[in-house]
C-alpha cells in the first residue's frame, strides 16, 4: 500500500505544505492540521490513480506497480483510496469553509486527473490548478482572514504544470500504447523535454522575485540551484527516455522554491 500511494510526491507535498505552515507562524493546532489534510488527499489520489490505472499497467507490463506484481488488488485500493478521501474531507473541517473548499477542489483535480483528464489536451489543467490551491489551503487554514498572494498561486500552478511535463517523459511510449493522449504525448518528447524544466525554471524565477521588496542572498541562491536542477530535469528526460529523474528533480525543484520562500520568511505569501 505503501509503494501503490506514489510515496515520493505523496511525501514531498505533504512535507511542502507543513513547511510553508510553519513559515507563516501557523499555530500548532493548524499545522498538524495541514499534515493529515493534505496527506491524506494525496494519499486518495496516488491510491485512486493505481486503481484506475490496474488494467492498463498490466497490458504494459508495469512490474514496478504493486497492483501489478500481485502485492494488492484494484479493489483493496479503491476501498483505501475512498476513505483517504472521506478523511481529507473531515480532517480540513476545522480548518474553516473556505480552506475546505480549497484543498477540496484540489483533490478532485487529482481524481479528474487519474479518471480521464489525462487522455486529453487539458491533462495539464488538474496539475495547475490543484499545486495552485495547495499553497492557498495553507494560507486559508489560518485563523486569520489573510489570503494568498496573487504571485504564490502563480509558483504552485507553473510547479504543478512542470511537474506534469517531467512525470510523463518517462511514460510516453507505454501511455501511448494504450490509448492515453495528454498534451505532452500530442506535443513529444523533445518539446516536452525542453518545456518541463522552462516552466520548472519560471516557477522558480517567481518564487525568488514574488515576493514584495528586494530578494534576500540566500534566496537568490537557491534559486541559481533550483534553476540548475530544472535544467538537469529537462536533459535526464530528454537523454534517458525511461528514467523517473525527471520528475523527481522536478519535486527537488519544488522543494527549493518552499526553501527560497523559507529564507525570506515567507514575507507577502499571505495578504
Amino acid at each position: 500500500m505503501v509503494r501503490a500511494c506514489h510515496p515520493g510526491p505523496t511525501v514531498v507535498v505533504t512535507v511542502l505544505c507543513t513547511a510553508l505552515a510553519l513559515a507563516l507562524d501557523a499555530p500548532a493546532g493548524t499545522v498538524l492540521l495541514v499534515l493529515g489534510v493534505v496527506l491524506a488527499g494525496q494519499l486518495s489520489i496516488g491510491w485512486s490513480n493505481d486503481w484506475l490505472d490496474a488494467a492498463r499497467d498490466q497490458a504494459v507490463g508495469r512490474a514496478d506497480k504493486p497492483v501489478v506484481a500481485g502485492a494488492v488488488t484494484p479493489p483493496e485500493l479503491r476501498t483505501a483510496a475512498l476513505l483517504a478521501l472521506g478523511a481529507s474531507v473531515l480532517l480540513s473541517v476545522p480548518t474553516g469553509a473556505a480552506a475546505l473548499l480549497a484543498h477540496a477542489t484540489a483533490v478532485v483535480m487529482g481524481w479528474a486527473y487519474n479518471l480521464g483528464l489525462k487522455s486529453t489536451a487539458a491533462s495539464w489543467l488538474p496539475y495547475a490548478v490543484a499545486f495552485a490551491l495547495f499553497p492557498a489551503f495553507v494560507v486559508l487554514a489560518r485563523p486569520d482572514d489573510a489570503v494568498p498572494a496573487g504571485w504564490l498561486l502563480a509558483v504552485g500552478a507553473l510547479l504543478g504544470v512542470g511537474a506534469h511535463l517531467a512525470n510523463v517523459l518517462p511514460d510516453l511510449k507505454d501511455d501511448a500504447a494504450t490509448g492515453v493522449r495528454g498534451l505532452p504525448h500530442r506535443w513529444g518528447r523533445r518539446v516536452t523535454g525542453v518545456l518541463a524544466p522552462a516552466v520548472l525554471a519560471a516557477a522558480v524565477v517567481v518564487a525568488v522575485a514574488g515576493p514584495p521588496g528586494p530578494p534576500g542572498a540566500a534566496s537568490v541562491v537557491v534559486g541559481v540551484v533550483a534553476v540548475g536542477v530544472a535544467l538537469a530535469a529537462g536533459t535526464a528526460g530528454l537523454l534517458r527516455e525511461r528514467s523517473r529523474w525527471p520528475f523527481g528533480l522536478a519535486m527537488v525543484v519544488a522543494a527549493l522554491c518552499v526553501v527560497a520562500l523559507l529564507a525570506g520568511g515567507a514575507r507577502g505569501a499571505a495578504v
